[in-house]
């Protein structure tokens, strides 16, 4: 599960886009016809204007592969130093009337870490026999999922 930037269209469906690494910058990858084959499906899950819970699905393990393809799409991962913004998610830009607490200098934010979580994990051991391990969401993707899910629509007009 990821949180990407705006609304990707359409709703569902799948990239399958070559994934080699960057000719210059060293630990970062591109889409490439020339990369190695990669495909990744993906469904829009729930949308909050300026995000949009996205869940995916890899079928070929490519370094940073859910990473390098939502980019492709033109929706990185939220808070994704390497193929979108670093800008942490703060409750400001989803909140229409946000104001800091009156001892509070600065605001903290609800999200400061690449925005993706590995819900659901299935494989397979050597007799064949498989196992399906499912993690539930991390404390800070939860509560932010809960403010998107308030403020849903709300969003300031400066957006």
């Amino acid at each position: 599960l990821g949180l990407v930037s705006g609304q990707p269209m359409p709703k569902q469906g799948n990239v399958s886009e070559g994934i080699m690494e960057h000719p210059v910058q060293k630990g970062k990858m591109v889409t490439n016809r020339k990369g190695k084959p990669s495909s990744t499906d993906y469904e829009v899950l729930e949308e909050f204007g300026l995000y949009s819970l996205v869940k995916m699905q890899i079928h070929t393990g490519r370094t940073h592969q859910i990473r390098v393809h939502m980019k492709f799409l033109g929706h990185p991962i939220a808070v994704d130093e390497f193929y979108g913004s670093a800008e942490p998610v703060l409750l400001s830009t989803i909140k229409k009337k946000f104001k800091l607490g009156k001892h509070t200098e600065e605001e903290r934010p609800l999200l400061n870490r690449l925005a993706l979580h590995a819900s659901t994990l299935i494989f397979k051991d050597p007799t064949g026999k498989e196992y399906v391990i499912e993690a539930p969401l991390p404390k800070d993707m939860h509560a932010l999922l809960t403010q998107l899910r308030k403020h849903r629509g709300k969003q300031p007009a400066s957006e």
